[in-house]
């Protein structure tokens, strides 16, 4: 068997436990103010720092570092129109009984409908695709493993990146999805996760109520000492 190399670590800096604590509860209190928005601004995001974010996401781990994400940015008029069309589309359909009466009680609290004027608002639309194949480098036809929960984690950190550069977001999953695999022009090995909406909050951006509970510490986590 073929003997992997390996290189040193970097990255680590040795805090003490009270300069980690302090780390951890900002990282905390920023992530505490992030909130899934519908009321978008219109005023421009530049390219750079939507790069950035991307660029922050794609750290992410991976099953065997095949990465099996691509990450398309839109900004273009005619391609966010063209999603709202067909993205509205599903959702009429997902209203008017694909959806289990169930799940639209659960979205009641939200305000959701068939409506999604922020697709053509908001500045930049980032469609998340999942990659069934691929491979650590570009052009590789290997099977790519843990897709989901690598693209997952990749997603939230993209989601983290854009709310620590002060910008809104909104998780869009319209089922199913695969227009904007036509739309965006990716292969079939690729499956679309998720249409990520990005730009400034509104300035009159309200938030449900609904959306504010959130579980407990002692609801989410157990130790074991």
């Amino acid at each position: 068997m073929k003997q992997p190399n390996f290189t040193p670590l970097t990255g680590y800096p040795e805090y003490s436990e009270d300069e980690m604590l302090i780390r951890a509860q900002g990282v905390l209190d920023v992530l505490k103010t992030r909130r899934t928005i519908r009321d978008f601004s219109d005023k421009p995001v530049p390219r750079a720092l939507i790069e950035t974010c991307i660029a922050a996401a794609g750290t992410a781990p991976s099953g065997a570092n095949h990465q099996p994400w691509h990450f398309v940015a839109i900004s273009n008029p005619d391609m966010k129109r063209e999603i709202r069309i067909a993205a509205e589309a599903e959702e009429a359909a997902f209203y008017a009984g694909k959806a289990s009466q169930e799940w639209l009680d659960a979205l009641e609290p939200l305000g959701t409908d068939t409506q999604k004027p922020f697709l053509e608002t908001a500045p930049w639309l980032i469609a998340v695709f999942a990659q069934k194949r691929g491979g650590e480098r570009v052009g590789q036809d290997k099977k790519n493993y843990y897709v989901t929960e690598s693209v997952g984690i990749a997603t939230g950190m993209l989601i983290t990146a854009l709310h620590a550069a002060g910008l809104g977001t909104l998780t869009h999953t319209p089922a199913p999805m695969n227009f904007l695999r036509d739309i965006c022009g990716r292969p079939k090995n690729e499956k679309p996760f998720v249409l990520m909406v990005v730009g400034y909050p509104a300035k009159d951006a309200k938030v449900p109520k609904h959306a504010l509970i959130k579980k407990s510490l002692g609801d989410i986590s157990t130790f074991e000492e």
